[in-house]
């Protein structure tokens, strides 16, 4: 989360060094820190020696690729959460959602508006710092939010199962969670939820509702492959289907 007293750390990774030399100086300008590394081992070891706020990753790299680190991230509990926007080649859709379903919070295709860029940046950790809200009425900080044996603390940003074990969501899956707890037995279409969790500040990649909710099916429902707590209504969008309540 950053803070208010300091200026967000951008890390650009990217194997191009004119990109990288061109987005941290228009970045730099607009108020943010960036270091620019070419690849992923130096990514990993910026990430050891220095706190990132947010990490821009190009898809397609030389040795591991951006998918690859992406899913490095989020399996390491000290980055899990750490936004990560995904740079793309203009037309390759399927690494686009591939992209999001690695836990990317957002995505930019090649060639890209370094204007654009700010906006995305901005988007993503502004919902990344966004106060904790309150949810089904219960309203306050410190509110938890449970339904079927899960625990949404909403100061902490944790998801917990039943017997306690913490459960990692990036920035993307924990706001759609939140939007769901806080709708609860109601159906939203896709828009909505864009609006709920994601905001209109960026431009969204149309399916990337149906990917994030893919994403949370594999963490929270007892068989993804059939869900009964997050169920598609044809031509409708989702419904929430748990009882939910808040407390302390």
């Amino acid at each position: 989360m950053v803070g208010m007293d300091r200026i967000p750390h951008l890390l650009v990774v990217d194997d191009d060094r004119e990109i990288r030399s061109l987005v941290a100086q228009f970045l730099t300008k607009h108020g943010f820190r960036v270091t620019g590394v070419k690849d992923g081992a130096e990514m990993l070891r910026t990430l050891d020696s220095a706190r990132v706020d947010l990490i821009v990753l190009d898809l397609m790299m030389p040795g591991e690729d951006g998918l690859s680190l992406c899913r490095r991230l989020r399996a390491v509990p000290a980055t899990a959460q750490t936004p990560v926007i995904m740079l793309t080649a203009m037309g390759e859709e399927t690494d686009r959602i591939v992209g999001l379903e690695m836990g990317a919070d957002d995505y930019l295709a090649k060639p890209f508006s370094p204007r654009e860029l700010l906006a995305r940046i901005k988007a993503v950790l502004r919902r990344a710092s966004a106060p904790p809200v309150a949810g089904g009425g219960g309203g306050g900080a410190g509110t938890v939010m449970r339904f079927e044996g899960w625990s949404l603390d909403i100061t902490k940003r944790e998801l917990r199962s039943a017997d306690g074990v913490l459960v990692q969501l990036s920035a993307g899956e924990y706001d759609l969670l939140v939007a769901f707890v806080e709708h609860p037995q109601r159906v939203l279409n896709r828009d909505q939820l864009l609006d709920l969790a994601r905001g209109r500040s960026a431009v969204p990649f149309d399916r990337s509702v149906d990917v994030q909710v893919s994403r949370l099916r594999r963490k929270i429902e007892p068989d993804p492959a059939e869900p009964t707590l997050i169920k598609t209504v044809r031509g409708g969008g989702y419904l929430f289907t748990p009882t939910v309540s808040a407390g302390a």
